[in-house]
């Protein structure tokens, strides 16, 4: 049991410890930054290792209260013998990684949803009920009709929209009784991977520009993991519910969709060579629609990564080189992605602009000179992201 003189003692020494380190190997810290950090972890884990110790002590029955305010026969003489507890388990790390995975899945069905897939086998289910294109008993047709005897066991249209208005806010449909959609998703959502693109932007000019560059200007880990946790976190209470269930059961229901397009008689009935190509002519000829196939399609592959990355605990490392390494897993899909959205109209590059206020779109604007233009609110710019044709 830590008495409140052990906690300041325990503390002050390791301030101690950390100087005379410092001190020490002053000249090899200049030449070589990396040592810093090897000696910053482990003057850190030895901390808390002792923190932890302590932590599983057994309090005394009544938490210390007695000693403190001085009550029976262990009554404190003076504040230093008294309990001090080291604190409660930190915030973001009480997050259970398999909700924010299935958060990762649903993106990855939004995406599929957008592009159309549904619609296309909903359409040729059509056709193949008025007897008007030339399927009769071949593989595609046999598993169109399973497809519609099994529609009843599954969740609906518009359960599945609703689900994603609460989860990202995208959609025009209503959210449950009882829920609100998620409107700080897709700004939330953009910043993080903005912050990625430019740290790993910022990590490669300064190795171009500065051997061996160590600086954390270039590149702040800091901001990334702000900008991971704050999603996280916004992620946290609107991954509860059915969304588990729902998304296993999306998911074999997009496998099935994709299976008919690919069958070989629904192929040879519009002269393709690929589901992808079946998809894509039912949405131009029966829908007339605006192709967005492949960005879509690869929004909804590197976002759900990215999504994944973040049910991990590797936004919680502090030390900058394991960091890195672990950053590096989502560097280029944050780059494809950011692409594609830009291309798509549904986010943009910011330059260098860091801060995301918690009420607008994007980073604040700033002028050459430095200042915003006074008496100028910065415009909020719709997503078209949440736009959907319910």
């Amino acid at each position: 049991m830590s008495t409140q003189k052990d906690y300041q003692s325990l503390y002050d020494r390791i301030a101690a410890l950390r100087e005379q380190v410092a001190s020490q190997l002053s000249s090899d810290l200049v030449s070589n930054p990396q040592l810093a950090d090897a000696i910053t972890k482990q003057i850190d884990d030895m901390l808390a290792s002792a923190v932890a110790a302590d932590s599983k002590t057994a309090p005394p029955a009544d938490q210390g209260l007695a000693s403190l305010i001085g009550i029976g026969p262990e009554a404190a003489k003076e504040l230093g013998t008294t309990r001090i507890p080291p604190g409660v388990e930190p915030y973001d790390e009480t997050i259970t990684s398999e909700r924010i995975m299935a958060v990762g899945d649903m993106y990855y069905l939004w995406q599929h949803e957008k592009i159309g897939v549904f619609r296309a086998v909903q359409k040729l289910q059509e056709l193949f009920k008025a007897g008007t294109v030339r399927l009769s008993a071949g593989p595609g047709a046999f598993a169109l009709y399973q497809f519609d005897r099994r529609d009843v066991l599954r969740y609906t249209k518009k359960d599945r929209l609703s689900a994603y208005k609460r989860i990202f806010g995208y959609g025009g449909a209503p959210v449950p009784t009882g829920s609100r959609a998620n409107t700080d998703f897709h700004k939330l959502f953009s910043h993080f991977v903005h912050q990625v693109t430019l740290f790993w932007r910022d990590k490669r000019i300064s190795d171009v520009i500065r051997e061996r560059a160590y600086d954390p200007s270039f590149g702040s880990v800091a901001i990334v993991r702000r900008a991971g946790l704050d999603l996280r976190n916004n992620l946290k209470w609107l991954s509860f519910g059915h969304l588990n269930v729902l998304r296993v059961e999306v998911m074999q229901l997009l496998e099935e969709a994709f299976k008919i397009l690919g069958s070989p008689d629904v192929k040879r009935l519009f002269g393709a060579d690929s589901h992808w190509d079946v998809l894509e002519e039912i949405l131009i000829r029966y829908h007339n629609e605006r192709l967005v196939t492949s960005p879509r399609q690869r929004m909804g592959v590197t976002g759900r990564e990215v999504l994944r990355w973040l049910a991990q605990p590797h936004i919680l490392q502090t030390t900058r080189a394991q960091f890195e390494t672990l950053l590096l897993e989502i560097a280029e899909q944050s780059e494809e992605w950011l692409t594609s959205a830009q291309a798509m109209g549904l986010s943009k590059r910011t330059g260098a602009h860091r801060v995301l206020p918690w009420d607008q779109t994007q980073p604040t604007p700033v002028k050459a000179n430095g200042r915003q233009k006074a008496g100028v609110s910065p415009q909020r710019e719709p997503a078209r992201e949440f736009e959907f044709e319910v």
